[in-house]
């Protein structure tokens, strides 16, 4: 069972903004084959980190506004957030070791559950 949630414009700032972990958003669509290829590496970071890191998708199809606010401009797009805040983004299918240092960077001291 994967640990990676799926939300949604009306949830996107009580999920992510208001969340006290770091969280992941990776921005998708369905029929977007790069997006396919890394929804089993985001799965495997929900995994990894799963104590120190939330990991939620949303589908660009279905939830323009917060893709829009965003500017994501090419999917997959994966975002980073702190404290509300974007602190990081990673365009493209990406290897789980890029996808894994880059959230590193912003996981407290060594979080890996």
């Amino acid at each position: 069972m994967s640990k990676v949630v799926e939300i949604s414009d009306a949830n996107f700032k009580q999920e992510v903004l208001e969340s006290s972990l770091p969280v992941l958003v990776d921005f998708w669509a369905p029929w977007c084959g790069p997006c396919r290829m890394v929804a089993p590496v985001v799965s495997e970071i929900a995994e990894l980190y799963e104590s120190t890191v939330k990991v939620v998708k949303i589908n660009t199809d279905e939830n323009p506004n917060v893709a829009s606010q965003y500017g994501i401009r090419s999917i997959p797009t994966l975002m980073i957030f702190v404290g509300g805040q974007r602190v990081d983004t990673v365009v493209g299918a990406v290897p789980k070791s890029t996808l894994a240092s880059t959230l590193e960077k912003y996981i407290p001291e060594n979080g890996i559950a």
